[in-house]
């Protein structure tokens, strides 16, 4: 997805290249759940993470081999959604 000039500009509290700080929600509020992972990450070698479009948008690709990456991206991409 490319982001055009409008949403560049908009006046927006969570546009954060025209308001200085955090935006109001979500990252800068994240939940406990949120905090607990963050702080116990799963096991695992990942090096990659995309949304993969399986027809919901609803699952995720972790993996730590880059052409397995590339491949669901592409994937989003052709859905889309951005990556």
């Amino acid at each position: 997805c490319t982001l055009t000039a409008a949403e560049l500009e908009s006046d927006s509290p969570y546009n954060t290249r025209t308001r200085p700080g955090l935006p109001p929600t979500a990252i800068a509020s994240p939940g406990r759940a949120s905090l607990e992972a963050a702080l116990n990450p799963a096991d695992g070698d990942w090096l990659y993470y995309v949304l993969d479009a399986d027809g919901d948008g609803a699952a995720h690709v972790f993996t730590d081999d880059y052409d397995e990456f590339v491949e669901a991206k592409r994937r989003c991409e052709d859905a889309g959604m951005c990556g």
